[in-house]
């Protein structure tokens, strides 16, 4: 049987786009509370059939789809390589397919080339306007110009026609970095990927009464709940413990958290299960700009999508991966010792091992033991570093761990650093340890 959830949701599907949409005439119409509404019409947002925009409202529109994050437009290359738009500019908001460099015949170059290409060519005319009839948008290297002709192409078959003062080689360097960074940034989880959606969310309003939250408790066994006014922004959180320690309240609002903790959609999934750990609380609401309940993140799946991330393959090498690819384990049943190489990568402008890339290495070895020690996840508390001496390029680093302080919930350890036999910096780190489900 189909619900008044997706009723609604199938009503504003149907709706003619550019359509306004409000809660009260869309609760008139399908004789259902504004609450229930509302909450339709947020997952509405969520699946991209509806967008508010700030003094028209809620309206109906295309239906988003999610490109590829590696993916780059032609306006995202223009701003990369600091470039100059010739010609259709109509066309910037276009995905890249891939690029080709101009550096062969044209005969030569109809195997390469495609719809949505780019083609990194110098001055040759010849090659912009056979580029632009192939489907494909041109980036011209070293500060060069087109002709007329070309540009008027451009703008006929919306595909830009870029100018850069950079040389080929370099171009292609930054794009392929901008591709690399963007495969990286894909493989952070953010709140958005496991948050529980609004139309799934338990939430209180500040005038309900105590019984409500005794209702919600029982149904779905959680004892913590967001606290909405009447538009929908988050105003506090309720607890058992604030049910619990006075009975006597008409109001949810006399009793509840004012001013709580919140996470935005954007938030890294590792932040918010920093802050639930530090906090000792088990749920977070995620809230927009205008603080609007917009979903709820549990501990259990905050915890779970940790686990899943360290499962999966990576598909950028980050400085974390680089530094942990290095280190070597000597340890035994009584000594922790770990070995690492400084390489090219780990250097400063000095040629020492940078100190953010140390601090990096002295976390990683300690994640290693303490996983191996207590087999959970873990978040660091603390660390404090002293450098006692620069370490240089292609130098072998020797790090010595002592466990200080073992317990349930944290570890603490004290990290020496060693190069030829001589101390070169010494650490003291302190974690929490988070559960597996």
């Amino acid at each position: 049987m189909e619900t008044k959830h997706d009723q609604i949701l199938k009503y504003i599907a149907d709706l003619e786009i550019g359509s306004k949409i409000s809660v009260r005439q869309t609760a008139k119409v399908l004789q259902v509370s504004e609450g229930t509404a509302y909450r339709a019409i947020k997952d509405a947002e969520n699946q991209g059939l509806v967008s508010t925009v700030e003094r028209v409202g809620t309206i109906r529109i295309e239906r988003k789809t999610r490109e590829s994050i590696e993916k780059l437009t032609f306006d995202t290359v223009v701003n990369i390589v600091d470039g100059q738009v010739l010609g259709g500019k109509s066309g910037l908001s276009r995905t890249l397919n891939h690029f080709v460099i101009g550096a062969m015949e044209i005969n030569a170059m109809k195997r390469y080339i495609g719809a949505n290409d780019l083609m990194i060519v110098g001055n040759r005319e010849s090659v912009h306007e056979y580029a632009l009839k192939e489907g494909a948008a041109v980036l011209i290297t070293g500060g060069f110009n087109t002709s007329e002709r070309v540009k008027l192409l451009a703008d006929q078959t919306h595909l830009p026609v870029i100018t850069t003062s950079y040389d080929t080689f370099t171009v292609a360097a930054k794009i392929n970095r901008a591709i690399y960074d963007q495969l990286i940034k894909k493989e952070i989880v953010h709140v958005s990927d496991i948050m529980i959606p609004f139309s799934e969310t338990q939430f209180v309003f500040g005038y309900d009464s105590p019984k409500r939250w005794h209702e919600l408790n029982h149904s779905t066994a959680h004892s913590r709940f967001p606290v909405v006014d009447q538009q929908m922004k988050v105003i506090g959180i309720v607890a058992m413990k604030d049910i619990i320690r006075d009975q006597d309240v008409h109001t949810i609002e006399e009793v509840m958290t004012s001013m709580p903790l919140v996470v935005n959609p954007t938030t890294s999934v590792a932040a918010a299960a920093h802050r639930m750990i530090w906090e000792g609380i088990d749920g977070l609401p995620v809230v927009d700009e205008q603080q609007h309940l917009l979903g709820m993140i549990t501990r259990r799946d905050v915890l779970k999508a940790l686990q899943m991330i360290q499962q999966q393959p990576q598909m950028g090498e980050t400085i974390e991966d680089i530094v942990s690819s290095q280190l070597k384990d000597y340890s035994d049943d009584n000594n922790y010792v770990f070995q690492f190489n400084v390489t090219p990568q780990m250097s400063d402008y000095l040629g020492s091992v940078s100190h953010g890339v140390m601090t990096s290495m002295i976390t990683t070895v300690c994640r290693r033991v303490l996983n191996h020690l207590r087999r959970s996840d873990l978040v660091v508390d603390n660390l404090s570093f002293y450098f006692f001496k620069p370490v240089q390029l292609e130098q072998t680093v020797t790090v010595q761990l002592k466990i200080l302080e073992m317990t349930r919930r944290n570890g603490k350890m004290d990290i020496e650093l060693f190069v030829d036999g001589q101390l070169c910096g010494k650490a003291l780190l302190n974690a929490q340890f988070i559960d597996r489900y």
